[in-house]
């Protein structure tokens, strides 16, 4: 079969080269951004692959019409919203591209953990309220601290290597063996929760990380700390993390995800009546938020996009 038989559907607008490469090698695009999920089942099985973001889930129903589907792209890090294990069965190829914005969330990780700890943003506001508080926004170096990194993959390895310079120490936890490195040193997470001044998380959400950071995973750790989110809102029970705020085991928390967010990542999901915790978090001064653009850098919008053509490209 040659690359112009091989029909490509894009659900999602991303960085032009992405469709300009594939068209360049010899694929053939089409785009469509705006029918509905049930729309795009009436006409998948005209297509070899897809390339998505995350505008609607990838279901049994869906693969089911994809009668020949060769691959799915999904520009991004993560496959949440794809049944990866059935569309595995069916020999469907699936394709992320965490190295594309790896960086990206390194960088962001870092930041509103120096942020967070030197009270920047409370600063700036006061002064622009003018008021000169000097004592009160009195920070905390992160030199020789701890910090624990759960989840050492492409997002993990980043930050690590970002905080290289610091004079810190960093630890490393994983599912998968013998990934710790130059930059951090793997250990179990009981050592992480014994040992760590900051928590950062660096989790795809899984059936087994979901709501992992709860009341007794919080209060497992001997010290208070702070905590840092760029992996996904639902692995974190946004009440016990309040909670923990209120009383002092956590000392801050910077969270560029909510487990309030719709599973398109681009809407916030709150009823006509905010949750309380979400209220308090809105409120606090001690928590630094962001609208899930720790990899949304105009630098990780080019490398995603070149990195989900070099996996196609890859396939055939």
């Amino acid at each position: 079969m040659s690359l112009l038989n091989i029909k490509i559907l894009h659900l999602d607008s991303n960085h032009p080269l992405l469709w300009q490469q594939l068209e360049e090698a010899g694929f053939n695009n089409e785009a469509d951004y705006t029918s509905t999920k049930e729309e795009i089942e009436a006409k998948i099985q005209n297509y070899h692959g897809i390339v998505i973001r995350s505008r609607f889930k990838i279901d049994r129903t869906f693969l089911d019409k994809a009668t020949n589907l060769q691959f799915i792209a999904r520009v991004g890090a993560g496959l949440e919203s794809i049944d990866c294990e059935y569309a595995t069965s069916k020999g469907i190829h699936l394709i992320a591209a965490p190295e594309g914005n790896k960086n990206a969330v390194g960088e962001h990780a870092l930041g509103m953990l120096l942020s967070l700890m030197n009270k920047l943003n409370r600063a700036d506001r006061l002064v622009r309220e003018g008021k000169w508080i000097r004592e009160g926004n009195r920070g905390f170096e992160l030199e020789h601290k701890t910090i624990g990194i759960i989840g050492y993959g492409n997002m993990g390895k980043s930050f690590a290597k970002k905080l290289q310079g610091f004079d810190v120490k960093v630890l490393c936890y994983d599912i998968q063996e013998n990934i710790g490195d130059q930059n951090a040193t793997q250990v179990s997470l009981k050592e992480i929760q014994e040992k760590a001044d900051v928590l950062s998380l660096h989790i795809p959400w899984t059936p087994e990380t979901d709501k992992m950071v709860n009341a007794e995973f919080i209060y497992s750790f001997v010290k208070p700390f702070w905590f840092i989110n760029t992996s996904r809102g639902k692995n974190v029970v946004t009440a016990d993390l309040v909670d923990a705020l209120k009383t002092g085991k956590i000392l801050g928390a910077a969270l560029d995800v909510l487990e309030y967010e719709k599973l398109s990542f681009e809407n916030l999901f709150i009823d006509s009546e905010k949750p309380a915790a979400f209220n308090y978090l809105l409120e606090a001064e001690n928590v630094l938020l962001t609208p899930h653009i720790a990899g949304w850098t105009y630098e990780s919008h080019e490398k995603l996009a070149q990195t989900i053509v070099n996996k196609i490209k890859a396939i055939y």
